[in-house]
């Protein structure tokens, strides 16, 4: 059994999911991965299952889904099937390989040993570490984060980023169903909701590279849910609507 577990949301990564499955379970640090898959039409579900007959049974799940029901969605879901079991540490990662399997265990440990309940794989917290995105894209992403520092006042450098590891008893004390956005401002909502709620975050420096296999889910709509909804997530705040589940206690800073 591990106390880890990464999710990875799926939708057509036919090319990707086989490759970025054997590279966490090649990884020293035992991590146990659940797939999140939203109906792909490629067959990215079937490989799952083959590999979780054939070779990784007991350590490889997965959640299969109608539809596309949004990043966002995807990743609650994995969470409360994740807090269901006895995971201490709960990863969000993607299928394409932005993410470097290796950097998995600099999270953990960043929660594990140095004792931070958010570990964030950032982009940004040393320059610009980001490779082959086309210079638009990197300079919307980065003024994107830019943007949300200046509203919220949230002190993370890559607000958007999308490779975390959480500490149980941040999902735990963040109300899962109230967190209302479904693509790209997810990731900002569940840090800024982190902060508020008083736990420690720590931004753990990466590269991140543009997928070189299958089709980017990104578009413009996603940065239109991200700039509107923070001025949202601050008047929530402000008026005191970010709150702890009610079993939960704010953490003390």
């Amino acid at each position: 059994m591990s106390d880890s577990i990464v999710i990875i949301p799926t939708y057509n990564e036919k090319e990707n999911i086989e490759l970025i499955i054997r590279a966490i379970f090649s990884l020293e640090k035992f991590f146990h991965i659940l797939v999140i898959d939203d109906g792909s039409p490629d067959g990215t579900a079937e490989i799952v299952q083959r590999l979780q007959k054939e070779e990784f049974g007991g350590q490889l799940f997965l959640e299969q889904r109608k539809g596309k029901q949004g990043l966002g969605t995807a990743y609650i879901h994995g969470f409360k099937w994740a807090l269901a079991r006895s995971y201490d540490f709960i990863f969000e990662m993607d299928a394409d390989f932005s993410h470097n399997p290796n950097d998995l265990p600099r999270l953990y440990e960043a929660c594990s040993k140095e004792g931070y309940d958010v570990a964030i794989g950032s982009r940004y917290v040393s320059g610009v570490n980001v490779v082959n995105w086309p210079m638009g894209r990197v300079l919307m992403s980065f003024f994107a984060s830019k943007y949300v520092r200046i509203v919220t006042r949230l002190n993370v450098k890559d607000t958007t980023a999308g490779f975390v590891c959480y500490r149980r008893k941040v999902l735990e004390t963040i109300q899962l169903d109230r967190i209302k956005f479904k693509g790209y401002a997810f990731q900002i909502e569940m840090k800024y909701s982190a902060y508020v709620l008083g736990f420690k975050i720590k931004e753990v420096s990466v590269i991140f590279v543009n997928r070189q296999l299958g089709t980017s889910k990104m578009n413009t709509s996603i940065f239109g849910e991200a700039f509107f909804g923070v001025i949202n997530l601050r008047w929530r705040k402000i008026s005191g609507r970010i709150k702890p589940s009610s079993n939960k206690v704010i953490p003390t800073t």
